[in-house]
Formats: C-alpha cells, structure tokens, sequence
C-alpha cells in the first residue's frame, strides 16, 4: 500500500508538471499569433455590426413577405376574416340576384385619374425588355429597378402635351385596364364582381379605358379614344336589342364623359357628327362616383407645389431628405416635372370661381354651418344602423373662400384690415437659378428672389386669384392647359366661343345634351375630412429647389379645428368637397335651366363613412373615401339596381326633391342670373344634408 501511495504522488507530480508545459506552450504559440488575429479573437460587437444585422433582417423580412405577397390566393384574406368575424352580409349582387334582379341595360365604366393601366409600345434603350408590359398599375416593379427610366416614360412632353419623341405609352384596354391599380388594391373589381353575379358579362361590360394624362381631345387626337367610346355604345345598344347603357364615370372619369356628351352631337370634324339626339338615343343613365364637377382644392396644392396633406406631413416628419438628391432622385422635382406634364390634371382645377367657392371674407360652409350641422347630427342618408359619425371640426378663424393663405394671421383676418402687394407685375429677372443649369424642367428656376416675395406678399389667395398665381409661376404650363380647360362661368351660353372644346368639361360652361328621358346621378361621400384650403410658407431658396411649402407646423386654436397642419378641411370623401360633388345635380341642372335645357332629371345621394369594424375587413364595405366608393355596398346596390332597370324615383328620389319643389320660382331666377349668390349656396349648403 505504501508503494501504492508513492506511486500515486508521483503520477500526480508529473500530472502537475504536463500540465504546465501545456500552459508555456499555450502561451508560446499566442505569442506568435499576428496582432491582427489577436484583436479579431477578441472584438466586441460594435455598433456597426449591429446595423448590418439590423439591414440583413429588414432585407430578410421583406423579401419574405413580398414572396408570401405574390404567391398568396386573392381569396386568403376573405377566409380569415370569415374564420374570425363569421360569415360575411352577401354583396349586393348576390343579394340582388336573389331578389329576382339580372341583367338588363349594358353598363360602361369610365376610370379616373391615375386609375387605369398603361403600358409601353416603344421606348428608351433603358426600357429594353418592356415592351407591352405595364409602366403604370400592377405591381410597379419597373419604377423600383430603373425609376429615372420609369419617369421619363411615363412624363408627356412639356411642349406639345404628346409622348416625347421615341415613345410610346398607351393605355390598356379591356375590363383589366383599371380593375385593380396595384395587387390587392381594388378600383372597379368589386363593382365588376357584383354586376357579374346578376348576369353580366364582358359582353354586356364595357371599359371606356383612356391614357388620363392627355387633355381630354388630345385622347382623341392620338387614340381616337372618344371615337372607340363612341362606337362601342352603339355596338352595346345594337346587341342589346335596343337597350340604352346605363354609363358609371368615377372621379376625372366624370369630367371626361361630360366632354364626351358635348363631342359626340358636336359635328365632325370638330365633334363625333352623332347629332343633338346621339344621347337621348344611346344613353338611360349616368351615374357618376366621386365627381369632381367643379374641381377640387388639390389639384391646386399639386400644381402649386406637388404637395398634399400626407406628403406635406411626410416631408415634416423627414426634413430634406424627400428635398435631397437620394440616390439620383431628387424626388419632389421629379414629382412636380412629371405631374406638371399632364394635361388632364387642369380639368380639376376649381371652376366658378368666387362665385362657387368663396370670396375673401365669406364662404359657403362656414355661412351655413351652425344651421346644418344641427340637421345632419343623426342623419345617415344610405348607411343606417352603423357606425356613421360625420366629420365635424370647429370653424372658428376659417375661411375656406382663401384657398391659399401666406401666414395663419392672413387666413383669419378681414381683408379691409391688411393690405396686398400686387405680384403681376414684378419682374422675374434676377434668377435665382437657370433652367439650363437644372437638368429638371421647372419653370421656379426662371423666379428670382423678388418674384417669390411679391407672391408672398399678396398674401391670400381665392378661386377667382388663383389662376392668375399659377399663370405668375408657370406661365407655360398654364398656356398649355388654357388652350384645353377653361374654369368660369357662361353669361351667355349660345355664344358661339362655347363651341370650343375646352369649355366641354366644365358643366358651369357648356348644356347638357337634349335628352328628357336621361338621368343623372351624383353618388358622393360625406363625412370625412377633405382639404380646402392651405397654409404655405416660403422655402429657402435654393438650386432645383421649390420656393413655396405647406406649413405643416400652423395648427388651429383648438384641438377639434378645422386647420391640421397647414391645411383647412371641410366635409367631402378626402379628395371633393361636398359643394363640388353635389352643386350641379342639386342646383345647377335641377329642373330646366341654361345649363339642363331640355330639363334632365337629376338626383344626388349621399353615402356617409363607415370605417371597417376591424383590420381584416381591410378597407370596408360602407367607406366613403373617394376610391374606396367603388366597393361601398350601397353605392354598388344603387348601380345595379339602376342596369337592371330602376329609374331614380324608384330609388327612392333624393332629399331635395320636396325642399326644391317649394322654391322652383325663386331657384330658376337665381340660376340663371347667378343672383344673390351667397344666398343660393347658403340654401344649397343647408338642404344638402336633409333626409
């Protein structure tokens, strides 16, 4: 045993003695290790490191979402909200269909602004591979590979209003034009759906799809876009034995199809040559979604400076970076030169002037306000039993007659109480920066630092101004879209000029065809804050720069005003006011007057807001948004009900029928002298909103 324990304690020394030679050459071999190799074995996570992980998982994430995007059914969505929230109301077609409806008059579609498809026929050497693909609609993919190629293309030419030489852009056709703008944003799909499920087909459907950046007769000068609506009605009534279309314009697309009225019994070569009594031949119905007959305050804010109430706010919330040359895109110039292009966007400039939109101290909502805001409290025209708040705002301080206001004191005060600086006549001479030194086409670069100023220093801005601020600022455009658009009101309408063609859009310039027997519908949303007017700043000057912005930081006295950030809201469906929506078929045509000769029965009907009662019904069965009209199950019901052969009265009417009836003596003088306008308005304004 004791040899055992020897044995033991010497085992254990060596154990002990090994070991350490271990250590020396442990440290014998790091010794040589580089410096390099030393510091990489004991780097710590640095903040770099972490911002390239945090870029590989948002990269990660998002091309796994894009993938699951693509490759998900339509359907999925509706399956969940189903597994979740139960079965869903039956659309209005299927609703209809088991009511006995079906098919009857054939229905046209008339897109809007930006809605429909283009696509590319010719092109650029960096457009190789494109051609027949879409530029505009689908999933945009081109404008993320090559979007200085995508802009070029998809801009007019800034002289001639055409494709810029080598190009070719043209619109889609077919149902497909303007179902979807982009994958799972829907435009005419919904409707398309519903009406498929009471009977019609392709061959009852038409799509009167147009390239909607050309003026309105330029679509005719290069597509014969009118002409193939034109021959396509008369295909529809002869295969239908006889029957008249029921016609569905939405948003531009309204403008666009009262050109058309005027183009098709106006005599060719000017005209379609299909006589004064084409429509009463052809058509049963109109109904127009969202429209914009008299403009909206937008179109204003685009021209004057490509901005809006969300990119104003987006540009607020990133200072400069959306002002800054980002990877090659300057991108509010790029915006501006490519919108500044487009024709057809004068069409929704504000029409009537003072007249219609007010002056600088009265308006018309703000006139009528307390009075009809005690009536719509509870009233709900087509959405009853839900959730339909209306869009109310305290108007204290506004003045929505000042489209555009420099400073929020010039906004509230009265107009004998300041003075303004006359801009027209100040010289722009001093540039700032020359347009050949921009390689983007913006006629701000030919304003000096005297011209910003005296623009500034006018002050305020109305509807009866504001077409001499953008012939100020943009005397080329501006003599482009005069020679197609025209903005005021007729004092004599058998005056021979009104022939022109650029007065065919504007309904406060131009009759409506003869045709008795034809409707007209103005089916409009209410209740959602819509911009009126706005507040700007100027900008620091510099090279390729935009001098005039919407100031985002000017809010109202209180928290419930109708000025958020810059902007002045009313009640509309977030792009048309109320008074542009519904003052023509509520006043304007109703009954006979200089505008509705032959005495065209008209009709409005109000659809109020209904936000969706959760995320998955995505955006809503009974929302009044502009776009999302086209998916509101009333506005739907109400068009199927008229194709399957309903006339308005049997709609039910609408509000104003039994108010105007009391007064048809008095509205017939005050339309047409365009007396005691306040008057007029305030009438219109109050009874608007009736049940």
């Amino acid at each position: 045993m004791s040899f055992l324990r020897r044995r033991m304690v010497a085992d254990s020394s060596k154990l002990r003695i090994s070991n350490l030679s271990f250590e020396k050459e442990d440290d014998k071999k790091e010794q040589y290790k580089s410096p390099q190799r030393r510091s990489y074995s004991s780097k710590k996570w640095s903040c770099w490191d972490n911002c390239c992980w945090f870029i590989g998982v948002i990269g990660s994430v998002w091309w796994f979402l894009l993938f699951f995007y693509n490759a998900m059914p339509d359907s999925i969505p509706q399956y969940v909200t189903m597994a979740i929230t139960g079965p869903l109301p039956d659309p209005p077609g299927v609703k209809l269909r088991k009511e006995g409806l079906t098919a009857n008059h054939p229905v046209v579609l008339v897109p809007g602004i930006v809605t429909g498809g283009l696509e590319l026929w010719e092109g650029r050497q960096c457009a190789e591979g494109l051609l027949g693909k879409r530029l505009w609609g689908g999933s945009f993919g081109e404008f993320y590979k090559r979007p200085l190629c995508w802009l070029e293309h998809i801009s007019l030419d800034n002289e001639t209003g055409f494709d810029p030489p080598g190009i070719r852009v043209r619109p889609v056709s077919g149902l497909v034009a303007a179902d979807y703008f982009a994958r799972g944003y829907f435009v005419w799909a919904v409707t398309i759906a519903n009406l498929a499920h009471i009977g019609y087909e392709e061959k009852s459907l038409y799509m009167a799809a147009y390239d909607w950046r050309l003026s309105f007769q330029n679509t005719e000068v290069r597509d014969q876009s009118l002409s193939r609506i034109k021959s396509n009605i008369e295909l529809l009534v002869a295969t239908h034995g006889g029957k008249k279309v029921v016609v569905v314009p939405h948003s531009m697309g309204v403008q666009y199809f009262l050109h058309f009225m005027k183009w098709v019994e106006t005599p060719a070569p000017r005209g379609g040559g299909g006589g004064s009594d084409w429509c009463a031949r052809h058509i049963k119905a109109v109904m127009n979604i969202g429209a914009p007959f008299l403009g909206s305050p937008k179109s204003i804010a685009l021209h004057f400076s490509i901005e809006v109430r969300d990119i104003a706010n987006l540009r607020a919330q990133a200072p400069g970076f959306l002002d800054k040359d980002v990877f090659g895109l300057q991108t509010f110039k790029h915006l501006m030169r490519m919108f500044r292009t487009w024709d057809a966007t004068f069409s929704m400039v504000p029409k009537g002037g003072e007249t219609i939109w007010g002056g600088l101290d009265w308006s018309p909502e703000i006139d009528s306000f307390d009075d009809s805001t005690k009536k719509r409290k509870n009233n709900s025209t087509r959405n009853t039993g839900q959730n339909t708040k209306r869009h109310m705002c305290n108007t204290k301080g506004v003045n929505y007659g000042r489209l555009i206001s420099f400073r929020k004191e010039w906004s509230e005060i009265h107009s004998s109480k300041f003075e303004r600086a006359d801009f027209k006549n100040v010289s722009k001479a001093d540039e700032i920066a020359n347009s050949s030194n921009c390689d983007i086409w913006l006629e701000y670069h030919e304003m000096g630092k005297k011209a910003i100023k005296a623009v500034a220093d006018h002050k305020v801005y109305t509807a009866g101004s504001i077409l001499d601020l953008l012939h100020y600022v943009a005397p080329k455009l501006m003599a482009r879209g005069a020679s197609h658009f025209s903005y005021g009101i007729a004092d004599n309408l058998d005056d021979p000029k009104y022939e022109h063609y650029k007065y065919w859009s504007n309904p406060l310039e131009t009759k409506l065809p003869n045709a008795p027997d034809m409707e007209i519908f103005s089916l409009y949303g209410v209740g959602l804050s819509t911009e009126r007017g706005y507040i700007y700043k100027v900008a620091t000057p510099s090279n390729c720069n935009i001098p005039f912005q919407i100031d985002t930081s000017v809010d109202g006295d209180s928290e419930d005003s109708c000025l958020k950030g810059g902007v002045f809201s009313g009640d509309g469906d977030e792009t048309v006011p109320v008074i542009s929506a519904g003052f023509m078929c509520a006043k304007g045509w109703r009954g006979k007057t200089r505008f509705n000769p032959s005495g065209i029965r008209t009709y409005i009907r109000e659809y109020n807001h209904a936000p969706p009662a959760n995320l998955l019904e995505g955006r809503g069965t009974q929302s009044a948004s502009h776009v999302d009209l086209l998916g509101n199950f009333a506005v739907i019901e109400d068009v199927l009900r008229v194709a399957a052969g309903a006339s308005g009265e049997d709609l039910g009417g609408d509000p104003l029928d039994s108010k105007l009836r009391s007064d048809d003596n008095d509205l017939v003088s005050l339309l047409h002298g365009f007396y005691s306008v306040n008057h007029l308005l305030v009438v219109f304004v109050g009874n608007l909103h009736v049940d």
